[in-house]
């Protein structure tokens, strides 16, 4: 396969910590867009959020690639947790597209929840122009409404966005729970891959004592 040819799926969060959520819709969307590569983009800070992340980037690259050893296709990278702050998301897909080439068909997934905000990224415009945004849309939830991004992106943009929403099962898991369960001492196992787990544990990882 000539890598330009390539699909390759980037997926960027905090991961803090990865759960089995993620891996549940990056697994469907893997299948459904028929990808080449899927890569896990741990953030170093989101431009869009004030607090976190609460686990090192070296901790959170450790546990992405603990829970994906398995995954055939599945690969990290930490391109985010080299750059200055703050890190943009059309600084990671100019990085993938350098990678890859001007023929390589990339996706960025987002969750739904990225639409409130979606104006406000940094040059969305040329985001737009360099990737396919795959907005994640979880089963029984309504489904997104653009229209209000019209005025700001274009009917063109926003009927291409329309058209890359891509349904992916719901999985009703947050790392939001899983680090308040840690803390309170409480059981993980059904959320988090057990390796992950494990070191969660010895690494004492969200108030979680060793």
């Amino acid at each position: 396969m000539n890598a330009s040819r390539q699909k390759i799926i980037l997926f960027g969060g905090t991961f803090d910590p990865i759960h089995n959520g993620h891996l549940t819709v990056a697994a469907d969307a893997f299948a459904r867009l028929e990808a080449h590569r899927l890569f896990f983009v741990p953030a170093r800070r989101s431009p869009h959020k004030s607090d976190g992340p609460f686990a090192s980037g070296d901790d959170r690259l450790a546990m992405i690639r603990l829970a994906i050893e398995h995954h055939e296709g599945f690969e990290a990278d930490d391109c985010e947790l080299r750059r200055a702050e703050p890190s943009y998301t059309l600084d990671t897909v100019l990085y993938f597209r350098e990678q890859f080439g001007r023929s390589a068909a990339l996706f960025w997934l987002v969750g739904a929840d990225a639409v409130r905000t979606l104006e406000h990224w940094y040059r969305i415009e040329q985001v737009l122009e360099q990737c396919r945004l795959c907005i994640m849309h979880r089963g029984r939830m309504p489904r997104p409404d653009l229209s209000r991004l019209i005025p700001v992106l274009g009917a063109t943009r926003v009927a291409r966005l329309e058209n890359d929403i891509l349904p992916t099962p719901r999985v009703d898991i947050s790392s939001t729970e899983i680090r308040t369960r840690l803390a309170a001492g409480k059981s993980v196992e059904s959320l988090v891959p057990a390796p992950v787990r494990d070191y969660i544990r010895q690494k004492g990882l969200y108030g979680l004592k060793r």
